[in-house]
């Protein structure tokens, strides 16, 4: 009698504790993949009838007679415009106040990838290698799943193309608006190539892209959304820049001696091609009073057009209406603004967490600032390391 109260007081906390079981399908070929829904768009009321850029990816669809979509082998659903930072770790997992998703898998409770050659792939989705069919569509701004809305809801194609992916590659995908007056919209898919490279984690680094649409920088400012925290990156960049790192302290603006404008190289608007770009590095612990444990060194990276030359007191040469001639970025602490005019702040390149005997301890990562109509976008990749021993 006692066992059987137990059981059943087993099964009620069980109930309580609203866990469900979750069976997962193994993939014996897996790539991995990561999605990103990079259309963030002025709706205002000169095209208010214009689709708000919330979609569903099917991949596989299966299709009634009349083309409508009635399943499919992968669906990310209730995919909203991205976050402006894609940590090293499944941060949306658990999240439960919007079905709306920043990223696919991001939300999605599905096989994610492995620890790959030392990189933690945990916020890349597993889906069969080969040949996929992809689709891309519209859907209302509610809550509703994507093939439970009435048919009229689940027609409207965004992008319906076949794509390839290799066996444990890794890819990144973006949803992305091609030619700004033209509305041309499409996909563009990149083999991710960090994973196969001999990088120091002694060293962080990070590469740059700009994906902004066609003529967005030279559109007239009117058209475009407004995003105050850019700053001076809001109306865009020219499609060719120079890019210098400045690396500072703490919250002073002051460079560290020695680590003003170095220069990189070019970013180059391609929002077709995929092509990786060379990823660029600093020391971890560039700071020379640093204990090589910790630190709170930040950067800050000057873009400039071909010509300028950073130090030539680029705060006065250069101003806001420069038509896309200058910008920068902040890349410090947990994103919050500091009072840099005209400056868009992200998050750090550096990950500070409390390992082993040692908090704050620092560890170097991977990087990626994607420029995006106005505003940039950071997503960070970290090493997988052993538990540290206390």
């Amino acid at each position: 009698m006692k066992l059987n109260n137990l059981m059943m007081l087993c099964a009620v906390l069980f109930g309580l504790s609203g866990c469900s079981k979750v069976d997962y399908t193994e993939i014996d070929k897996p790539a991995y993949l990561r999605v990103f829904n990079n259309l963030n768009l002025k709706i205002g009321l000169e095209n208010k009838d214009e689709e708000r850029p919330f979609l569903t990816m099917l991949i596989d669809p299966v299709l009634d007679k009349d083309g409508l979509p009635t399943g499919a082998a992968i669906k990310g659903d209730f995919l909203d415009q991205r976050a402006p930072y894609a940590p090293p770790y499944p941060s949306h997992i658990g999240s439960n106040n919007s079905v709306n998703n920043p990223e696919y898998p991001g939300k999605e409770n599905v096989l994610v990838g492995p620890v790959l050659n030392g990189f933690d792939l945990s916020s890349w989705a597993q889906i069969p290698s080969g040949t996929h069919r992809i689709m891309f569509l519209y859907r209302p701004t509610n809550s509703i799943p994507f093939f439970n809305l009435e048919p009229g809801l689940r027609k409207k194609v965004l992008v319906d193309t076949v794509l390839t992916f290799g066996e444990r590659d890794v890819y990144t995908m973006h949803v992305l608006q091609r030619d700004f007056t033209t509305k041309e919209t499409g996909l563009l898919l990149r083999k991710e190539v960090f994973h196969t490279l001999p990088l120091s984690d002694s060293l962080v680094y990070m590469n740059f892209y700009n994906y902004s649409s066609d003529g967005f920088w030279q559109a007239d400012n009117s058209l475009k959304k407004y995003q105050h925290s850019s700053g001076l990156l809001q109306n865009g960049i020219r499609d060719d820049m120079n890019i210098w790192l400045s690396l500072c302290k703490g919250t002073s603006t002051t460079p560290l001696p020695g680590q003003q404008f170095g220069y990189l190289g070019q970013v180059v608007r391609d929002a077709r091609s995929g092509n990786v770009t060379p990823y660029y590095s600093f020391p971890l612990f560039a700071d020379p009073a640093s204990d090589h444990i910790s630190t709170d060194i930040w950067g800050r990276f000057t873009l400039l057009a071909p010509g300028i030359d950073p130090e030539r007191n680029p705060y006065g040469d250069v101003s806001a209406d420069t038509e896309g001639a200058y910008a920068f970025i902040s890349c410090r602490g947990n994103g919050s603004a500091m009072n840099e005019q005209g400056a868009l702040t992200l998050p750090g390149l550096i990950v500070n967490i409390h390992s082993g005997k040692y908090n704050h301890r620092s560890f170097a990562t991977v990087n990626t600032i994607e420029i995006v109509n106005g505003n940039a976008y950071l997503t960070t990749v970290q090493r997988k390391y052993p538990p540290p021993v206390y």
